[in-house]
Formats: structure tokens, C-alpha cells, sequence
């Protein structure tokens, strides 16, 4: 094992400038950490002092506090023991390596693109600005195609999937077509609406579910996680936020797992609304989680079975019917 690079902040809480009392724990180390560890301000982050207070390794007078926004008062002495390699550790996203090829490429033209997203791959860029993502592939993809072009070519980002999702994704070429493309994703104007249509496999812990069987889901859902937790949606009042959601679903077959015991279910999944999380939500809810999501169910898969299977789509210019689909990936099995 290597050596435990372990180091011993100790400091007196004074305010000789300030007419003030007391401090938060959180913020007094947040002022203090990054001139001990010959840091600059952004190399210590609200988040890392958080996991340090909440691991258990600061003290006040002696005594351990676990809560960062306690309350310390004026000559309280502060203690904490910040292991350098834990302290700095950021889990890094298991995210696949990924190059956009032709036969990723669904359907292009000069005003739209349509792409089959692989799973375990972001759409956008995230707050980690070196994460790779399917929006700067494309932008690299129509880059090749053109190189010619002094600047990038543009790339408009007009829907999303969940990193763990696969399929059918678009985004246009110019920006003359967006306002068109918006409202097909813009679940208040019906009459041009894209269709969705999701292919999903569950998980029944319950009674078997009938091949044919038909069900809706509605709700009022919002975000029912803390800030500083995982993202987790679920039921929410409209008083509280809630906003109003809606899915189709219909089950096309089902099995029994031979190591669980339990039925697996096959289901087409039409969401007519685009809240985030909404298929798996309202799936859950139902007493079918999704195969591989430890969200909203439990880790029993090696990915996350919900595939964008296809998309039907009034064209921005022709206005002509369009259905793009995207075969299912290997691994996707039922």
C-alpha cells in the first residue's frame, strides 16, 4: 500500500475585521483550505469541503461535526485530517469511446441529421468540459465531410436522451429550421408533434402481465431528490411544482427468467409529453422498473433496456412524413 499523504489543518476562528459571532463550518474551511493547501480558490470546490465535513474528518473544539452548515462561534478551534488523495479523487464517468461513422447515421440532409445514439454516452456537453459527447461528434463528423470550413459547422441540439439510453436522436444543420423542429418537440402544439416510440424491457415482481395488454400512465412529476443528491424524478402535486406527464404503453411479450423466477416484459413505450426520467417513472410506478436502472429499480442488468426505436416527424422544409428508426443494439435482448 502506498503512503497516506494526510494532512493536519488546525485554525482559531477569529474576526478581528468583522463585527460577526460566527461562521458556517462549510464556508469558514472553504475561505481557509485552499491557502493551507497552496490552492487556488476554484481547486477547492463547495463539494469537496462538503464530502470532507460529511466524512467525519472535522472537528470543533475537539468534538466531530458531520453537518457543514453548522454554526461556529468566534474562538472555536477547527481541526480536520484531509487525506490529499481522497480529497482530490473525482469519479470519472464510465462513458464508452465513441467516433460518429455513416452507419451511425440514420438520415441527412442539408437542414437535419438524425443519428442512432449508443448507450452509456452523453448527448451534450456537462459541467466537465473534457467529457466527449454525441453533440461535439457530430459537430466533428459534418466537420470531416466538409473540410473546407474555417469554423465548425453548426449542430442544434433539439431534444435529449439519457445518457444510458440508445437510439434515435435529431438535430439540425441550420438554424432556419429550428423554430419549426422546437415545436414538433413542443408537446402544447399536438397537431405537429413528433411521435416517440421506445422499446423497453421490465422487470415484473408482481402477476403476469397479458401479451396485449394497454396502459396509460399520467401523472403530475417533478424532481423529488435534494440538490446534492442523484437526480431523481418522481409523483410531485402540481402545487408543489409538478408538471403534468403522460405515456402510452403496450406490452408485446413476456417471459420467465430462468435464474430469477421473475416475468420479464417487453413493452412499446409512446411518450406524448417529454419530461425527464418519464418512461422510467411511470414504468416504476407500475410495478414494471426498467431493466438496469438503479434509479428507479435495481441493477440487474448490464445496461439501462430503453432504445428510441423511432421517430415520426413532419419535415421542417417538405413538410413531408418522416419515420426514422433505429435497430436494436446488440445486448438489447428479450
Amino acid at each position: 500500500m502506498g503512503k497516506m499523504s494526510l494532512k493536519v489543518f488546525r485554525k482559531r476562528v477569529a474576526f478581528e475585521s468583522l463585527k460577526v459571532n460566527s461562521v458556517r463550518l462549510d464556508l469558514f474551511l472553504r475561505e481557509e483550505l485552499p491557502e493551507f493547501l497552496k490552492l487556488s480558490q476554484s481547486e477547492v470546490s463547495n463539494s469537496k469541503i462538503r464530502r470532507l465535513i460529511l466524512a467525519g474528518c472535522v472537528q470543533v473544539n475537539g468534538r466531530q461535526i458531520r453537518i457543514p452548515g453548522f454554526n461556529v462561534l468566534k474562538g472555536s478551534v477547527i481541526s480536520a485530517q484531509i487525506d490529499e488523495k481522497k480529497f482530490f479523487f473525482e469519479k470519472q464517468p464510465d462513458d464508452i469511446k465513441f467516433e460518429l461513422t455513416d452507419s451511425d447515421v440514420l438520415f441527412e440532409d442539408e437542414f437535419i441529421i438524425l443519428v442512432n445514439k449508443p448507450a452509456f454516452f452523453p448527448t451534450e456537453a456537462t459541467i466537465a468540459g473534457n467529457r466527449d459527447n454525441l453533440h461535439d461528434c457530430i459537430v466533428r463528423y459534418l466537420w470531416k465531410k466538409n473540410p473546407e470550413l474555417r469554423n465548425p459547422p453548426y449542430a442544434g441540439i433539439m431534444h435529449r436522451l439519457d445518457r444510458e439510453t440508445s437510439g434515435v436522436i435529431l438535430f439540425t444543420k441550420q438554424r432556419c429550421v429550428n423554430a419549426k423542429v422546437h415545436e414538433m418537440f413542443d408537446s402544447s402544439k399536438p397537431e405537429n408533434k413528433a411521435q416517440k416510440v421506445y422499446a423497453v424491457v421490465c422487470c415484473s415482481g408482481k402477476k403476469p402481465v397479458p401479451d396485449g395488454t394497454s396502459f396509460c400512465v399520467e401523472m403530475f412529476m417533478g424532481r423529488i431528490s435534494g440538490k446534492s443528491q442523484a437526480g431523481k424524478w418522481g409523483l410531485l402535486p402540481e402545487s408543489r411544482g409538478g408538471v403534468f406527464s403522460h405515456t402510452d404503453f403496450t406490452v408485446l411479450g413476456s417471459k420467465i427468467d430462468g435464474k430469477s423466477g421473475k416475468q420479464v416484459v417487453f413493452v412499446r413505450a409512446m411518450p406524448l409529453t417529454g419530461r425527464t426520467h418519464q418512461i422510467r417513472v411511470h414504468l416504476a410506478s407500475r410495478g414494471l422498473p426498467v431493466l438496469g436502472d438503479s434509479l428507479y429499480g435495481k441493477k440487474d442488468c448490464s445496461r439501462l433496456m430503453l432504445h428510441a426505436e423511432s421517430l415520426t416527424f413532419l419535415h421542417p422544409v417538405s413538410g413531408k412524413q418522416m419515420t426514422v428508426k433505429a435497430p436494436l443494439p446488440d445486448g438489447f435482448a428479450f
